[in-house]
């Protein structure tokens, strides 16, 4: 193992599932590599403390050559502070019984907004990763509250979207999911998300004329969103193991160079391009040269559906943002 300072990592609402499925993956070199110290923070409401306190168990029972430190804590100050990285889970999920998104920003963005103050006290160096739904407004109203954090520095989840749609892909087509690239998720992390295929390739072929099936293409979106509501009928929960590997899977997209002619995607604060009014959290295809620095991918092409469901999108997310107007004085 390299000798190296451990990467702080500090998880909210870590007494759920999707922590759940993400913390042993955390600690045994999933998000940062087989080489890479970590320290992690565990951070939940005092009813959850049981649950943190059976998962600091568990995790110290594997005796994770690569977990250098651990705690856990229901004070968000004490969780986030010296954070390298942190990840919102806290709130209620989007799910059967939390549909209305509204809703849910409405229980969410308090917890956003405690959190957020935390983050700018203990840990404005940090990166922030929100995944509490509906997670690009949640991301705005965090970051109204963390002035002292770059506003590079935060992302929202869109990659669950990414993954699902190049696994139906792979599905449809007869190939590993690694051989299909440049897909692109813009806007918010919603049902209507536009899922761009128009430069995605599976191996050097553009991908629509290997699928060559219009009207498949054409639900594809619709079946991607509609795999919650599979998988909650199936087994009574939502997807936890799914949205933790999209956390994994984004946070080694941001913090690693991004191979030639690839991107990845991710909800970030818009700086006018596309169309997208400044500050807004979407979703863009991304790329990064170092790991470090990370820029929206340049001279897209977009046609005029393209254009149209970005727009849809830009106003979705600024219609859920008059649910908590409030709390974003600051942006």
């Amino acid at each position: 193992m390299a000798d190296s300072q451990p990467i702080r990592v500090a998880v909210s609402g870590a007494a759920g599932r999707i922590a759940y499925s993400l913390v042993f993956r955390i600690a045994n070199g999933g998000m940062f590599g087989p080489h890479q110290p970590v320290a992690l923070s565990l951070l939940d409401v005092p009813e959850g403390l049981p649950h943190l306190q059976a998962c600091e168990l568990e995790l110290r029972d594997c005796a994770s050559l690569l977990l250098a430190d651990l705690t856990i804590t229901t004070d968000p100050r004490r969780a986030f502070e010296g954070a390298d990285w942190i990840i919102l889970l806290g709130g209620k999920p989007f799910s059967p019984e939390h549909r209305n998104r509204l809703e849910l920003l409405r229980l969410n963005a308090p917890i956003m907004v405690e959190q957020g103050r935390a983050i700018n006290q203990v840990a404005p160096t940090a990166r922030i990763l929100v995944v509490t739904s509906p997670s690009n407004v949640n991301c705005m109203v965090a970051r109204s509250q963390a002035p002292g954090v770059p506003e590079s520095h935060w992302f929202a989840l869109t990659q669950v979207t990414q993954m699902r749609v190049k696994g139906l892909i792979a599905e449809r087509v007869g190939v590993p999911p690694s051989r299909i690239n440049r897909v692109a998720v813009w806007g918010n992390n919603s049902e209507n998300a536009y899922v761009d295929l128009n430069d995605a390739v599976v191996d050097d072929r553009r991908a629509l004329d290997v699928i060559n099936d219009p009207l498949w293409v054409g639900s594809l979106t619709a079946t991607a969103a509609a795999r919650n509501d599979e998988i909650y009928r199936l087994a009574g929960t939502m997807p936890a193991g799914s949205i933790a590997q999209a956390i994994l899977g984004t946070v080694r997209s941001i913090t690693t160079p991004t191979p030639f002619g690839r991107w990845f995607s991710a909800g970030v604060v818009s700086d006018g391009s596309y169309e997208v009014p400044r500050g807004l959290v979407f979703g863009f295809p991304l790329s990064t040269s170092d790991g470090l620095n990370w820029s929206i991918v340049p001279n897209y092409y977009l046609d005029e559906t393209g254009r149209q469901r970005i727009a849809a999108n830009v106003a979705e997310i600024q219609h859920e943002t008059m649910a908590v107007n409030e709390l974003l004085g600051a942006i």
